[in-house]
């Protein structure tokens, strides 16, 4: 039995990137939910794959479902379409696409066969990780040494540390008695 061996990159930054071990008698669905492991995302929304070549233009659909769109050619669906039925050349490519309103875009190639089974894993698995992933719903960020979804929020009305509000002719008043305050502490620490 074959093991193909996909990396599958960020389209928006092909520094980051996942690589994944899969059956060649499993289907693409198997792939589809393995990636959406891979980076992290849930499975609430819509998918497809399209067979690509070497320039990552898009081919024939294999999608998830049918969706309400044309097809110039009706679409091979994930759940009944074996991948290794549709490995045409030992670099095989694939584009992914997930999620048609925020249109999360992977690239997909196929960078090893073999004919070996590990032991040890449970196909299909996530084989190395580089780089952090995109977040699905926000933003992600380290804290210390652990990847942590942040929400960044910024209260505009507040005053951030180190700035000062501008100050009108009604504020001399204010300086001026900040001011004598300093001196009268620097005063007094000199009597010390």
């Amino acid at each position: 039995m074959a093991i193909l061996k996909f990396r599958i990159y960020f389209e928006e930054d092909d520094s980051v990137y996942r690589d994944v071990a899969i059956r060649h008698t499993q289907h693409f669905l198997q792939l589809h939910q393995v990636i959406l492991k891979a980076y992290e995302f849930d499975s609430k929304h819509q998918a497809t794959f399209y067979r690509s070549n070497d320039n990552w233009q898009r081919g024939r659909e294999i999608s998830l479902e049918k969706y309400d769109k044309s097809y110039k050619v009706e679409p091979l669906l994930m759940e009944a379409t074996a991948i290794g039925s549709e490995i045409r050349d030992p670099n095989q490519k694939f584009v992914y696409q997930y999620d048609f309103v925020k249109n999360w875009g992977f690239l997909v190639e196929l960078i090893n066969v073999s004919k070996e089974e590990n032991g040890k894993l449970e196909y299909p698995a996530v084989v190395k990780s580089e780089g952090i992933p995109p977040s699905q719903y926000g933003t992600k960020g380290l804290v210390g040494d652990k990847l942590a979804e942040i929400e960044e929020k910024y209260d505009l009305t507040k005053i951030p540390e180190g700035f000062t509000e501008e100050k009108t002719g009604d504020d001399e008043e204010d300086e001026n008695t900040e001011a004598e305050q300093e001196e009268e502490e620097n005063g007094s620490q000199e009597e010390i």
